[in-house]
């Protein structure tokens, strides 16, 4: 169902991948928008057990666009540097493709917006708590459930890899 990379050789291991997806501090959504245009939209996430989260209000452009139709991309980029006198750019980035849900009032909910909180708000968890209880009428959390996943890295960092893998 899912197309296999082109460039083989500069695909990342996929704990790699899962790695990046972990530590990555934002990420690009892309759905299908209105009158058929991808919407592609940057935005906070996280990433826990198997699942990408994140929060939104409770309408607008990316959730109408869920909602008619669940399947979704996610992208993180984790490194990006161009290398002009190479004409190149060394990059890993991480594509994950799976269908998002909104997660109605219960534990899931409660714990992917906790965990999301402390992501980006560390040592601040009674506040965050507070936050978490005077929006949580308002607040829509959605879980992206991964079916696949790939990763990408510049030709240069693949070959660094290879040679370092082969003990040069």
């Amino acid at each position: 169902m899912f197309r296999e990379m082109r460039r083989m050789n500069q695909r990342l291991p996929e704990e790699e991948s899962l790695e990046i997806l972990g530590r990555g501090s934002y990420g690009v959504l892309a759905v299908a928008g209105d009158g058929g245009y991808p919407y592609a939209v940057p935005l906070n996430y996280l990433y826990h057990a198997g699942k990408i989260y994140f929060h939104c209000a409770k309408s607008g452009h990316k959730l109408d666009a869920i909602l008619r139709e669940d399947k979704v991309s996610f992208c993180v980029t984790a490194e990006d540097r161009v290398v002009p006198e190479e004409f190149a750019t060394d990059f890993k980035s991480v594509i994950a493709f799976g269908r998002a849900h909104i997660l109605e009032d219960g534990p899931e909910k409660r714990e992917a917006i906790e965990r999301l909180a402390a992501k980006y708000s560390p040592g601040l968890e009674k506040e965050g708590a507070q936050e978490i209880a005077r929006d949580w009428d308002r607040l829509c959390m959605v879980a992206l459930s991964i079916e696949h996943v790939t990763g990408k890295e510049g030709l240069k960092l693949s070959r660094l890899r290879r040679e370092r893998a082969a003990g040069r």
